[in-house]
């Protein structure tokens, strides 16, 4: 068994003061908490401000102090066996536990920017002779001293990073420090770096936990009397469960409240990397957010029960795409206004309109950010227990997934890099990880070129699909569906991709790398292999049971007991025979052709829409049969939109297909059935 860490936001409202009894209200709490977060920030910024140049970046970075001992893990330890010390400001008394706090979150700042300085130093030292792409062996070079775990994102953005600083100053920076200024610090306390004489923490319930903390009774406090012990109650959120560990929380203040950023530990299994049989492959689809499939490894070919699921997200893509709109419209305003002060002095009689119009579209800027953020969050956590909750009711003991950590909007903002770029998917890959580790699945990412470009089933890396706009269009240009002209194969683009994302997975598993910080699995060798589609064995349809009926099934005899009934048993109605499509195979349109009255019989479904343009009005008032179709195309979507007028927008509306329990693999048809070409 190992454990999972995870964190939870939590909110405090109110506080008691431990010596007094006084209950505190919320707002007076969250000022409190905001003058310790202050002070807190403030040591912090003042200390990555000194140590911002090469000879204390390069002293943290060698690892060794002045005494020649290997520097602690341990953030704050680490800084004071360098000497690195901050005091409060003058007539300021703070403890020795918030200088701890403080030093420990500037180390966590520190070392993030060694990171980035070891990536920028890589790629000045292996920029490319000529303009434009490197060549392989410069590709090589840069590879062997960038550290492991940096995707080709992080490469892109800081050669991005780098060119522009060359094209501003003609040269290249020498280091980090003259690339970037300090980095900001977030108004938080990181009181995982303090102890007892600071904070304490313990549950009181199965569903709530004691935080004890010292706060400031006034913003700069000037002695120890100007300090008390607040007792706050927080209620855990369903996701840490009563047999999690809690540690010691980050505590800041947003929006007016209290947030306690808790991280806890519960126990999970083991999953193994590697001997994976029944897996689930899902791709990042055009037609849908996800699209995945099952299948099962056995005697080195991969078989799918050749049923996909989805899960489409249109309504919540088409309220994200207008929410980011009015978020770029606001954002222009508000730059705009910022021009407009900055040409105009404070004696202006034009300065304070402009500068309450500037801060009120800041403030509805942020708010626009916020729904914008929890709609993604909500988008995510949701796509992710879908995707989980197939691979448990199918048995799956891994899920595969496409690794699109590079790819990037170009060209026009409808293409099909943008759409994607769009979506939520590290949201979502961090929350299948998560749930998925709780089930002990494991999640291994795959490489994603040439999975929509393949034939799943005859292709192995060779035969190229076709793609256009319907089944029955396979011949015009377009990409919602995939036609294979060497077998025929004819089904949706994701899901097809999905397929080869699934057998790229089970095939070459044993090239599964797990990286040594992170702990996340990728599989960068692409192993091609066709994927055998076994449908199982379902039930036979209402039509087809009905057509395999005789005539007595149809009129049977009644029992004993109703022979001898005053009313007369009511005749069957038969079907038409003006429809011949639901008279096939029906042996009761046999007896019913020489029926007058039978052949009369009509269907008295209302259709949903006219088939005709219904006839203008005589008179004022409404059309009598509603709305006329229209002719000519359809008007033009942008991305992200919905294409049918009858969606709604919105969270609520996404739609999943459910998930079922599926039957053993290799139950059905010992042979795989092609799949019916439209």
């Amino acid at each position: 068994m190992s454990e999972l860490t995870a964190t939870a936001s939590c909110t405090a409202y109110a506080a008691v003061v431990e010596a007094s009894g006084e209950v505190v209200p919320q707002p007076l709490v969250a000022r409190r908490v905001a003058w310790l977060a202050a002070l807190a920030s403030d040591l912090t910024a003042r200390l990555v401000a000194a140590r911002w140049n090469p000879v204390d970046l390069d002293a943290l970075a060698s690892g060794v102090g002045p005494d020649g001992r290997v520097l602690p893990s341990k953030g704050w330890m680490a800084l004071r066996r360098l000497g690195w010390g901050v005091g409060p400001p003058s007539g300021v008394h703070v403890c020795d536990r918030v200088l701890r706090c403080a030093q420990e979150q500037a180390a966590r700042a520190l070392r993030l920017a060694l990171y980035r300085r070891r990536l920028v130093a890589a790629i000045v030292a292996t920029w490319p002779q000529a303009t434009g792409a490197r060549t392989g062996a410069e590709w090589d070079a840069l590879r062997a001293l960038l550290p492991d775990g940096v995707t080709a994102a992080d490469i892109r953005n800081r050669t991005r990073q780098v060119r522009a600083y060359h094209d501003e100053y003609g040269a290249f920076p020498a280091d980090l420090v003259e690339l970037e200024e300090p980095p900001d610090v977030a108004a938080q306390v990181v009181l995982a770096a303090a102890d007892r004489q600071l904070v304490t923490l313990e549950r009181s319930g199965s569903r709530s936990a004691r935080l004890r903390v010292r706060l400031p009774l006034v913003e700069f406090p000037a002695s120890a009397r100007d300090w008390a012990w607040h007792v706050l109650p927080v209620a855990l959120p369903p996701t840490v469960t009563p047999e999690a560990t809690l540690l010691t929380p980050t505590a800041r203040v947003s929006k007016g409240r209290v947030r306690v950023d808790l991280p806890f530990r519960i126990p999970i299994g083991v999953a193994p990397a590697t001997g994976h049989t029944v897996g689930c492959g899902f791709d990042w689809g055009l037609n849908t957010l996800l699209a995945g499939t099952v299948g099962e490894l056995a005697d080195g070919r991969v078989i799918s029960d050749g049923r996909p699921f989805t899960y489409d997200a249109s309504g919540v893509s088409a309220k994200l795409h207008r929410l980011r709109a009015e978020r770029e419209h606001l954002a222009a305003k508000h730059r705009h206004l910022e021009r407009l002060l900055a040409g105009i002095t404070v004696a202006d009689s034009r300065y304070v309109a402009l500068r309450a119009a500037w801060q009120r579209i800041g403030v509805e800027h942020e708010r626009l950010c916020a729904r914008i953020r929890n709609l993604n969050k909500a988008l995510a956590w949701s796509a992710a227990r879908w995707a989980v909750d197939h691979a448990v009711s199918a048995g799956a003991t891994v899920i595969y997934l496409e690794d699109l950590a590079t790819l990037e909007a170009r060209g026009r903002r409808g293409s099909v890099n943008a759409r994607l770029s769009g979506q939520v998917r590290g949201k979502i890959v961090e929350a299948i990880r998560h749930l998925a580790a709780r089930h002990s699945i494991a999640v291994v990412t795959v490489p994603a070129r040439g999975t929509s470009r393949y034939c799943p089933r005859c292709g192995a890396g060779t035969s190229v699909l076709t793609h256009g706009p319907a089944p029955d269009r396979v011949g015009e240009r377009g990409w919602r569906w995939a036609y294979c002209p060497a077998c025929g194969l004819s089904c949706d683009r994701d899901w097809a991709a999905a397929e080869r994302i699934l057998a790229r997975g089970l095939l070459g598993q044993n090239a599964t790398r797990t990286h040594r910080s992170t702990g996340a699995r990728t599989i960068h060798a692409i192993v091609e292999g066709n994927v055998a589609r076994a449908r199982r064995t379902r039930r036979p349809t209402r039509a087809a049971r009905r057509a395999r009926r005789t005539r007595a099934d149809l009129h049977p005899r009644p029992a004993a007991r109703d022979r001898a009934k005053n009313r007369p048993t009511p005749k069957r109605p038969t079907r038409t025979l003006n429809n011949p499509i639901n008279n096939l195979n029906d042996t009761s349109a046999v007896h019913s052709a020489n029926n007058p009255a039978d052949q009369a019989m009509t269907s008295s479904r209302v259709p949903d829409r006219r088939t005709v343009p219904a006839p203008p009005p005589t008179s004022g008032g409404q059309r009598p049969a509603g709305h006329a179709p229209k002719p000519g195309r359809h008007q033009p979507y942008r991305t992200g939109h919905v294409r049918n007028s009858h969606h709604r927008t919105g969270f609520h509306h996404a739609k999943a297909t459910p998930v079922l329990t599926l039957a053993k693999h290799g139950s059905g048809p010992k042979q795989a059935t092609p799949v019916r070409v439209a």
